[in-house]
């Protein structure tokens, strides 16, 4: 007691002290708490006792294909034979995410042994044999399981015969392996030719049937005797021949028994023979021309034939006209007259010479005889589309043999056309232009020490470009004198520097070079089709400009530039 007031003093437990060994003191709203540590459960003060999580089963808290192990305080899991942690450990506890995996037993090679496949299963495997192989037990699959388990080859042994039959080519006497069969010359079958070698080790039945071909009776030819000794299998042969009073008319004599079973078909006639006596022919040949008055021919000769239809070939005159009488010498003397025009031929001997004229040989119309001819030429390109080129003009001369020389483009195909207009005869008439070389740029060339150098092109006159192509050669110095001129030897992105051989580094249209273009030797870009790889430092080199004409073909180089790199 102090002047009057108590002082109570009030011991307050430590309740922290109190907790049980395996629980944690915890601070909650101002107060200590004791709580059973994770994996036990109780009051946290008297008693904390393991809780068994496996209890609520092992899929529930570990996953599929696991086994749960409770510990004190705690728990684990590991994975059933045939599966393994997604964590590559023995044991897990699965609150990381880690879940039990099938193992694909069949990665490890050879398990199966000799002539076997393995087959993976959920949380195993299974073995099977080979095609043409099966287990010696009789089984259909097996787990060798450290066993000794083999497979054995399956074989048929020799394939079944057939009759007048033979096999085709080489065969296997393993399972599902084929037999192909066919009948011998003269025998056929429209039934299986194949026997299968079955995994019972025993070969299909053949339904191959081979029968002996028979074409039965030869053809009845009227008017014949038939020389034969009745045979019908195949290639026999039946001979015919001409009853009296008759004569043959055909190809052969005989027919054969063909692979179809039918005879083959002859023409083969037997005519009645008759007598025919000769008779006497007269011709008497009158011609006349249109266009010359004073040209005039008479003709008279006899023949004598027995033929029935007597044929007569006249030497008539081109560009006449004729009237042939023609009369039997006989008792009747009958006379026929026909008429005969003899069309003159307007060109001969045509001939193309120096690339753009021509030549021909007019028929003989008399001395002085002038004849008028009409020519229609066009011309066309196909590397440039729009081209056309159009003349049309007339010739008129008395030369036996007249030339004309036509003012035409190069680089082009021409059709001409020319009629004669006395007799209303044309002719078609095809040239082709030559193409002349397509020139050369200016060229300079720039050498910077420490740069690459420098090619500068400048437009030459505008002649044959659609058809013309320039190509830059890079060649090592040493080898210029074995370059080969067409030569399309190129280098590549991927071989990095210049090939020593000599390479095509660009390639361009003569159409496309501008008034001023240039190009930097090894500046690893495409150029056309053609790679311009990188120079080798310290490397002489001759860089020529070749021409390219599509036309023709026709290559040409220029004087070879010389750099020091």
């Amino acid at each position: 007691v102090m002047n009057g007031i108590y002082t109570i003093y009030i011991s307050v437990p430590d309740v922290c002290a109190t907790c049980h060994i395996h629980a944690t003191c915890h601070q909650i709203e101002g107060k200590s708490i004791c709580i059973c540590n994770y994996g036990f459960v109780g009051n946290g003060r008297t008693h904390c006792q393991d809780k068994d999580e496996c209890q609520i089963g092992a899929n529930k808290i570990c996953g599929n294909h696991t086994l749960c192990h409770n510990t004190h305080g705690s728990f684990y899991c590991v994975c059933l034979d045939g599966y393994r942690a997604s964590n590559n450990n023995k044991t897990f506890i699965p609150n990381d995410g880690t879940n039990c995996t099938d193992i694909d037993e069949c990665e490890e090679s050879g398990l199966c042994g000799q002539n076997a496949r393995c087959v993976n299963t959920e949380g195993s495997y299974k073995c099977y044999c080979n095609d043409g192989y099966k287990l010696e037990n009789g089984e259909h699959s097996f787990h060798p399981d450290g066993n000794l388990v083999s497979c054995k080859e399956i074989g048929c042994g020799s394939p079944p015969e057939v009759k007048h039959g033979y096999i085709v080519g080489n065969y296997s006497l393993l399972a599902g392996s084929a037999v192909h069969y066919e009948c011998e010359e003269g025998f056929y079958s429209n039934e299986g030719k194949f026997s299968y070698c079955t995994a019972n080790e025993t070969w299909e039945p053949a339904t191959l049937s081979c029968k002996e071909i028979d074409c039965g009776k030869p053809l009845l030819i009227p008017h014949t005797e038939m020389i034969w000794d009745n045979s019908t299998t195949l290639w026999s042969r039946v001979y015919y021949q001409c009853k009296e009073g008759y004569y043959f008319n055909g190809d052969r004599n005989f027919s054969e028994c063909t692979m179809d079973q039918s005879w083959e078909n002859i023409t083969y006639i037997c005519k009645g023979k008759y007598y025919c006596r000769q008779l006497l022919w007269s011709f008497h040949i009158l011609g006349q021309r249109w266009d010359e008055k004073t040209f005039s021919e008479d003709a008279i000769f006899n023949i004598t034939t027995s033929e029935d239809n007597p044929k007569v070939c006249l030497d008539l005159n081109s560009g006449s006209n004729y009237v042939v009488n023609i009369t039997t010498i006989s008792s009747t003397n009958i006379t026929i007259s026909v008429t005969v025009a003899v069309q003159t031929k307007a060109f001969n001997n045509v001939l193309i010479f120096n690339d753009t004229c021509l030549k021909w040989r007019r028929n003989f119309r008399g001395t002085g005889v002038e004849d008028r001819y009409s020519f229609h030429v066009q011309g066309h390109r196909w590397y440039q589309k729009e081209f056309f080129h159009e003349m049309t003009f007339n010739l008129t001369t008395h030369k036996q043999a007249p030339e004309v020389c036509f003012d035409l483009q190069p680089g082009t195909n021409y059709s001409i056309n020319i009629s004669m207009v006395a007799l209303n005869f044309s002719l078609l008439v095809t040239m082709t232009t030559q193409i002349t070389d397509p020139p050369f740029p200016d060229v300079e060339f720039v050498s910077v020490k420490g740069s690459a150098p420098l090619l500068r092109l400048r437009k030459a006159e505008d002649r044959n470009g659609p058809i013309s192509l320039y190509q830059v050669i890079v060649l090592p110095l040493g080898l210029q004198s074995t370059f080969l001129c067409d030569s399309f030897a190129a280098a590549t992105f991927f071989s990095n520097t210049a090939d020593i051989k000599g390479y095509v580094a660009a390639e361009f249209r003569a159409m496309d070079v501008a008034d001023n273009m240039s190009i930097a030797l090894g500046d690893r870009h495409y150029y056309g089709k053609f790679y311009n790889a990188p120079l080798n430092l310290g490397e002489e080199y001759c860089v020529f400009l070749r021409v390219i004409s599509e036309w023709n073909k026709v290559m040409d180089v220029l004087k070879p530039f010389l750099y020091t790199c």
